[in-house]
């Protein structure tokens, strides 16, 4: 019984991405998926662009002699909207589900929507194949804090986006801070408020309408009690299948203990 509600659940939840998406013409906000790092690109004026992407992760440790097994997975739609040639506002839901184990005994099931985000991108300066951009974002408390889906209050974020063209070559470079805030107390008292990011991205068009992605980045740790900084590295492929619709996939891996051990990526972009 349980297994029928949730699989309703899932189904509700993919039938209302595709409803906004087809109705309000909703689109992604992140990076060209299954890129971390964004790009300087934005739509143009009166132009939309809709991303659904998903991803899979795992993560596996030891905590005084108990295996914890973490799984989760997220879908998530972001819309984009260009209102003026140089600068869209960028709308993103996620619906999350989590899971843990202890020694094969689950501890946690939780899933629901997650924090939505609404950013500005704004790109202020292109030439010669060289731009940049600031990305200022608020995240508003719509994932429930208890379940683990949010912080419950509105946090908020400044990125700066570098984007270098050098055919067939495009590089990508994001600096950025995040200010969080917490409802629950037990989260003021073992999370950092004030986090950072670093992260490099490349892409390659090794054949037409298929480009190699690469991506590296690290951000500062939440947890108080570590000084260890979360760094991952990230492969993967985006197949254009005309110029308003692709389709992407890619591997994340973590490179130290904080990171997320291995996650997986697909999605899908089109653009009106």
């Amino acid at each position: 019984m349980k297994f029928r509600v949730r699989n309703l659940r899932f189904k509700l939840v993919v039938s209302f991405l595709l409803f906004t998406s087809h109705y309000l013409l909703f689109t992604v906000s992140y990076a060209a998926h299954p890129l971390i790092t964004d790009d300087t690109g934005t739509q143009g004026k009166g132009k939309f662009a809709l991303e659904v992407n998903s991803e899979f992760s795992r993560e596996k440790e030891s905590v005084d002699g108990i295996t914890v097994k973490e799984t989760g997975s997220e879908v998530a739609a972001v819309v984009s909207y260009g209102f003026i040639d140089n600068a869209d506002i960028v709308l993103g839901i996620p619906y999350q589900w989590k899971k843990t184990k202890e020694d094969g005994e689950v501890t946690s099931d939780e899933d629901g929507i997650g924090d939505m985000s609404v950013e500005i991108k704004w790109r202020f300066f292109e030439k010669g194949g060289l731009g940049f951009a600031l990305k200022p974002g608020v995240t508003l408390p719509t994932g429930d804090e208890g379940k683990g889906l949010g912080n419950g209050k509105a946090s908020y974020s400044l990125m700066l986006i570098t984007t270098k063209e050098i055919e067939p070559w495009a590089f990508h470079l994001n600096i950025g801070y995040m200010h969080n805030e917490y409802k629950l107390e037990e989260d003021e008292d073992t999370n950092r408020k004030d986090l950072w990011h670093a992260s490099l991205a490349s892409a390659v068009e090794v054949v037409k309408d298929i480009q190699f992605v690469t991506n590296i980045g690290v951000e500062k740790n939440p947890d108080k009690e570590s000084n260890t900084h979360p760094a991952f590295v990230l492969g993967g492929v985006i197949y254009s299948m005309n110029e308003n619709f692709d389709i992407d996939a890619g591997v994340k891996i973590g490179l130290n203990k904080p990171e997320t051990d291995l996650t997986f990526l697909a999605g899908m972009a089109m653009r009106f």
